[in-house]
């Protein structure tokens, strides 16, 4: 793979999977070893053994006074807290940096206000501890970028072209929208198909993943290419005596289920009302 140094000096804060599949992704194309910094130092350096070209350091500081872009990749709660400290560890002319996708760019105020530029740039997409399958994932990734200024939204286009991913943005206000947007979609979906299994195995299913998988995908995959078109099942047909059966064997057999069914069924008939076919209210009544 072709290597572009676009950097004299990276550092990144954090050590956990978001960390180490943006050292992987990024270690290429600095042009001295990638430094990298954790709360626990023993961490930090079992994780920079096994990452190659990555040299782990004890402060804070040092991550400042030498590197020309920093990657903050911490949990959220612990987000303001590690910003503070860069903030307090000296002034930068460097491009900071924050990956998560609650917050937008006003959280890395103190280091704005300390000479650097800052964006945020969330990568839209699941990771789960494998970095090499990550950063091979990041190439067509979106990633969504606030920034702080044109400036600022410049370098992290710049810095989303090097991982191969595809810019998108969302403007500082809209941030806690697009996150609970991700999160519905994403989370959500993990607990729907684990009452589903659930269920599933109450039955009698053996294999309740193998057998949702083939009709899962398809769902997803139309629709991701249909939008809500997509829909089908008894609910767009108005079959209220098949909706009666679920809700009476949810009730018997599987009640832990029947709040989140009867919330998406109220959901989805919402949404039939809002494309302008509203179910009889006969079928509503039931799921009330």
């Amino acid at each position: 793979m072709q290597q572009t140094i676009a950097y004299r000096q990276i550092g990144i804060v954090g050590t956990g999977r978001v960390a180490r599949a943006m050292a992987l992704a990024l270690h290429r194309h600095c042009a001295e070893p990638l430094m990298l910094w954790g709360r626990d130092p023993d961490q930090a350096r079992a994780v920079a053994d096994i990452m190659g070209p990555v040299h782990a350091v004890e402060s804070l500081e040092t991550i400042i006074a030498t590197c020309d872009l920093i990657l903050i990749a911490v949990s959220d709660d612990a987000l303001a807290t590690v910003i503070a400290a860069l903030a307090a560890a000296g002034p930068s002319s460097a491009f900071a940096c924050h990956v998560s996708g609650r917050s937008g760019a006003a959280i890395l105020a103190p280091l704005r206000d300390s000479g650097l530029l800052t964006a945020a740039i969330h990568p839209a997409m699941t990771f789960t501890g494998n970095p090499d399958r990550e950063v091979a994932r990041m190439a067509g990734a979106r990633f969504v970028i606030t920034g702080d200024g044109p400036a600022a939204a410049h370098a992290a286009e710049q810095l989303v072209a090097l991982l191969h991913g595809v810019p998108e943005y969302v403007a500082e206000v809209q941030r806690p929208l697009y996150h609970a947007a991700l999160c519905h979609a994403a989370n959500h979906l993990v607990t729907l198909l684990a009452g589903s299994c659930d269920a599933l195995k109450t039955a009698g299913v053996a294999d309740p993943q193998a057998l949702i998988g083939p009709l899962v995908r398809a769902a997803l995959e139309n629709s991701l290419d249909r939008g809500f078109a997509a829909l089908s099942g008894p609910l767009l047909r108005g079959d209220e005596a098949t909706i009666l059966d679920h809700l009476t064997a949810l009730a018997a057999d599987s009640p832990a289920l029947l709040p989140p069914y009867r919330a998406m069924a109220r959901a989805t008939l919402d949404q039939l009302a809002s494309t302008g076919r509203p179910a009889a209210p006969s079928l509503a009544q039931l799921l009330d």
